[in-house]
């Protein structure tokens, strides 16, 4: 059956059409509507603006705001152990890294260490994961790139001294304060330890006991370097 498309057809807001209030004589003039927004308009032309002349003026962050990641750099190096925890974490796998291991001072280290900004949603899970608070979130927001190639930050941009995180470093610490219930006892120097010490007497001629005895012997054991603060 063909409609009659020249019929109006009831084009409802819901299926209570019928239901709706009518409109009184003003309401359908919609002219007091338009003098309310003419007056709320009046209003804001006299009311105090906080608008800021950027770039000249720049918004400086709280420390609880999440900008772009970087890498903590403490004593002229990486904190960074390559466990590979922040790239496991990351929703738009936006971090890869490459581990290598090195003798003196700490025996794992990322060789490269890259974070796609444009996959990246500051999101934090990269920081929140990072046992040794070796990346954060900094307050740096005004990021511009010329191409693709020039959004991948190698190591060498990531890094930041940590005396310029240090709003973000001890925001972390009340944080963390608050979420477990007891103080956060972050040990800084924890990242430049070795397992070397422990198992430097391992035999692996020994039987399945003997293993096991001689790792608690070891776990006892205190190590070389004393890191206690």
């Amino acid at each position: 059956m063909q409609k009659n498309l020249e019929q109006p057809v009831a084009n409802p807001l819901n299926e209570d059409y019928k239901r709706e209030r009518k409109l009184s004589f003003l309401e359908n003039l919609y002219l007091p509507e338009i003098f309310k927004g003419l007056w709320y308009t009046f209003k804001q032309m006299f009311a105090p603006t906080f608008t800021m002349n950027y770039p000249e003026e720049k918004w400086d962050p709280p420390s609880i705001f999440r900008g772009r990641p970087v890498l903590v750099e403490d004593a002229g190096q990486e904190r960074c152990v390559a466990c590979g925890l922040c790239a496991r974490a990351c929703p738009p796998l936006a971090i890869s890294m490459q581990a290598s291991e090195n003798e003196d001072p700490k025996e794992r280290y990322p060789e490269q260490f890259e974070i796609n900004m444009l996959r990246c949603i500051y999101c934090g899970f990269c920081e929140e994961v990072c046992p040794e608070e070796a990346i954060v979130m900094s307050k740096d927001y005004d990021i511009v790139f010329e191409s693709r190639e020039d959004a991948v930050y190698d190591k060498n941009r990531l890094l930041v001294p940590k005396e310029d995180l240090k709003e973000r470093l001890d925001y972390l610490k009340e944080y963390r304060n608050n979420q477990f219930g007891q103080f956060w006892d972050f040990q800084e120097e924890n990242n430049i330890h070795s397992v070397r010490d422990r198992d430097r007497d391992w035999n692996t001629g020994l039987s399945l006991v003997d293993m096991l005895e001689q790792q608690k012997k070891n776990d006892a054991a205190k190590a070389s370097n004393n890191w206690s603060v």
